[in-house]
């Protein structure tokens, strides 16, 4: 999970260009382009160490003790031997909101609400061209809508392209460049690990039998560490891209912007709290290959912890080692990642602390 920095950026036939004396916008085909430079609006951050500009229109806390054991909560569990499970999830994305963020994350919302002409465009000229293929036209004329209807289909792409699409850009110094590096490089090593999962819910175990031991029941979901950009945003850079359930977080040099059905929320690194802890975690899935199994248990057990014979299917369990990540703030972010090798999680949030670290306090916005 490499980290580049480009010099400029393609939306639709668009293309815009960063330079120390601000942002270009030139349009064309190859050989032929027109541009201006103007500076526009933009947000600048740092004294000359990050820089950020968007085109507009107009400490993280270590701990490294066990927890008690987990279980994954599947439907075969009788009720009343656990708590119901308690959701973990951050708060509504309006509340999620960094700020010095909030005239972006405005444009952003913005935006994303405006309705695609391309989706009506393309539905109603196929509709046309079948009810005159079926009237009888000559095919000539059907032919010439056809090409004009495809024209019209295209043109509609751009349009929305160029309406929904916000660019921002990333000028680094050394330093600021090195520390999100750092933050690839980390999260290369979590996305590395044989598995990753977003922790949904979770609840405490009131009959240890039915749980193989566990004090805690979670629910348990699948999820990924990737490279990739936001939708509708086009950028210079690469972001981390975790997805934790109905939201993913995209992690971009100076603060992380939170994306859901519903819009987009953003915290900053000053702000992001990360805990990385190690649990013990009864598995009833298969055991990803780099998983350290510390012991073993069996799906029903009795008071000494042997199998309860009294149930036919009680296999025996792994118990294995796992890492977890809680990302939390005080406006309303709460996730936790886990992943099957420890160790990865540490120098993901020392990461963000670095970049906590070097991003200044205050951040001014010139017109």
């Amino acid at each position: 999970m490499g980290f580049y920095l480009r010099k400029s950026i393609s939306v639709g036939p668009l293309r815009f260009n960063l330079s120390k004396s601000g942002i270009g916008i030139s349009a064309g085909v190859i050989g032929l382009r027109f541009g201006i430079g103007p500076r526009g609006n933009y947000v600048h951050i740092g004294r000359g160490g990050l820089h950020y500009r968007a085109t507009l229109p107009t400490s993280s806390s270590l701990r490294d003790s066990p927890a008690q054991f987990r279980f994954q909560s599947t439907a075969e569990i009788p009720l009343g031997t656990h708590a119901p499970l308690e959701e973990i999830e951050s708060a509504d994305i309006s509340t999620i909101v960094d700020s010095s963020s909030r005239e972006l994350l405005d444009e952003l919302n913005r935006k994303s609400t405006k309705v695609r002409l391309c989706p009506f465009v393309a539905v109603s000229s196929v509709v046309l061209l079948a009810f005159g293929a079926f009237s009888g036209w000559s095919a000539w004329l059907v032919g010439l809508l056809a090409i004009a209807f495809a024209a019209g289909t295209y043109a509609a792409h751009i349009r929305d392209t160029l309406q929904k699409t916000v660019v921002m850009f990333y000028d680094f110094d050394a330093d600021m460049e090195a520390a999100y590096a750092k933050l690839h490089t980390a999260a290369s090593q979590l996305s590395n690990c044989g598995a990753a999962w977003h922790i949904e819910a979770s609840g405490k175990v009131h009959d240890r039998k039915y749980h193989a031991g566990a004090s805690d029941l979670v629910r348990r979901n699948s999820t990924s560490i990737r490279r990739g950009e936001p939708p509708y945003v086009k950028t210079n850079i690469e972001t981390v891209a975790v997805s934790v359930g109905r939201q993913t977080l995209h992690f971009f040099p100076d603060r992380v912007f939170i994306y859901d059905q519903n819009g987009v929320g953003a915290v900053g690194y000053q702000e992001l709290r990360v805990e990385v802890g190690v649990t013990q975690f009864i598995e009833s899935e298969s055991v990803p290959g780099d998983a350290e199994i510390v012991g073993r248990t069996w799906k029903y057990v009795n008071k000494s912890g042997g199998p309860d014979k009294r149930f036919k299917d009680n296999t025996e369990l792994p118990i294995c080692r796992y890492e977890e990540i809680a990302l939390s703030s005080q406006s309303g972010l709460n996730e936790v990642i886990q992943l099957s090798r420890c160790g990865a999680g540490r120098g993901f949030a020392e990461a963000i602390s670095s970049l906590g670290r070097k991003m200044p306090k205050e951040v001014v916005c010139v017109a």
